[in-house]
């Protein structure tokens, strides 16, 4: 039971692997995809906000006076505001220049009074910039916007946010993102763990109902062929006795079903089919080294056995035949019969090894035997003669109880109405 709880933990690892594989790649194609979402938005915010706080400031009525002054005036004047924007907007640097592209306001005070170090043509003939450039303080994501008066360019207003700046926010939301990306691959491994145990359980029990199925198939295609074989024969002996030929009809028999113990005494019952029956199973005991004893109380009314009492009977007995067979010593099986027009009581024991209370409510299913060791699968023949008791006890509206008989084997007990007079032979 463990290597087969082994194997099976082994072919679902496997799928497992799978499933965790494409969760990991999903989860790894969402991150990807997230990530530069986020990137790409956290730079056009950004932009957006360097844009607007550049626009901002050169529409200041007080900008565009300051630069046309004198630059050191302009520089005292512009200065603080510069400071306050840049703490207010959280800028890393604010630069106002005059109309030659001298600066009038920058964090560095070394900086204040010199030409800017990136090129300011362009943004002095009119035309705004945004994008990176690299200045004194560093690679800059920079907004530059030209400050104008009565339609004349008279300076610029140029602000920026610092690249590692822009990179430490992106590494601070990609850290927040983390937790979600960890625990989403968690949840789908655990799921498809999940899955897979739980389709695996459905395959399972799939493949155990078609290996019933084929069971049923084998065992139906057994049992019409031994129909068949059963009829020719009926009608042979048929034949024989027909034509007064008993001889010839018993040595017939005796090459179907030779008697091993020839001479035997048939016993004292007085129902003929019964007997008969008897002496066969006594012989087949005899044949397994079982003796097969009929109880001395045993009393059967003439002609109120029917067919469907002898398969029980043949059934339970060749049953305990089997289990006997495995008793070191000596096998004993002791069968007993009291039948009438009203009930029919039948009981079988045996000194074989019994039946595990476990298995007592299992053995009556078709295919369930306690004589094939555990982990292999049953003949088709076997586990049927149990199923076949059940049903013809079942058909009677009888019952039939499983016990331990006195010589520690097993013991079947039989009660049921006696079959209608007109199914009687």
């Amino acid at each position: 039971m463990t290597t087969s709880t082994g194997t099976r933990r082994l072919r679902l690892l496997p799928m497992l692997v799978v499933q965790c594989l494409v969760v990991l790649a999903c989860v790894a194609i969402t991150t990807l995809v997230a990530t530069s979402v986020q990137e790409r938005t956290l730079r056009q915010v950004t932009t957006e906000r360097v844009l607007d706080v550049s626009r901002s400031l050169a529409a200041l009525d007080q900008v565009r006076t300051a630069v046309t002054d004198d630059r050191a005036a302009a520089m005292a004047e512009l200065q603080p505001l510069a400071d306050l924007i840049e703490q207010a907007a959280g800028v890393d640097y604010v630069v106002i220049t005059d109309a030659d592209g001298i600066r009038l306001t920058h964090p560095t005070a070394s900086q204040r009074g010199l030409e800017v170090s990136t090129e300011p043509a362009d943004v002095l003939a009119g035309e705004t910039f945004v994008g990176t450039e690299t200045g004194t303080l560093g690679p800059t994501l920079r907004a530059k916007v030209p400050v104008t008066a009565d339609g004349v360019v008279v300076g610029t207003a140029s602000v920026g946010i610092l690249e590692s700046e822009i990179a430490a926010d992106f590494d601070q939301a990609i850290a927040a993102l983390l937790p979600w990306v960890l625990a989403s691959v968690v949840a789908g491994c655990a799921i498809s763990a999940a899955l897979v145990v739980a389709l695996r359980g459905r395959v399972r029990r799939l493949e155990d109902r078609a290996r019933e199925a084929e069971t049923q198939r084998r065992i139906a295609g057994a049992l019409r062929d031994a129909t068949h074989e059963f009829r020719t024969r009926l009608h042979v002996i048929r034949g024989l006795v027909a034509e007064g030929d008993a001889d010839a009809a018993l040595q017939y028999v005796d090459g179907i079903a030779p008697v091993s113990t020839p001479g035997r005494d048939a016993p004292d019952v007085a129902d003929p089919a019964l007997r008969a029956l008897v002496t066969g199973l006594a012989d087949d005991a005899a044949g397994a080294g079982v003796a097969l004893e009929l109880d001395p109380l045993t009393t059967v009314t003439p002609s109120v056995m029917t067919d469907a009492d002898l398969v029980v009977i043949a059934n339970l007995c060749r049953n305990a035949i089997e289990a006997a067979s495995a008793h070191p010593a000596a096998g004993r099986v002791r069968l007993l019969v009291v039948a009438d027009a009203h009930a029919v009581h039948i009981v079988v024991d045996d000194d074989g090894p019994g039946i595990p209370d476990a298995a007592r409510l299992r053995i009556f299913e078709r295919g369930v035997t306690t004589k094939t060791p555990e982990g292999t699968a049953a003949a088709p023949d076997r586990g049927v003669g149990l199923d076949i008791v059940r049903r013809e006890i079942a058909a009677r509206a009888g019952t039939i109880e499983v016990g331990r008989s006195a010589w520690g084997g097993a013991r079947f007990t039989v009660d049921m109405p006696a079959a209608p007079a007109e199914v009687r032979r």
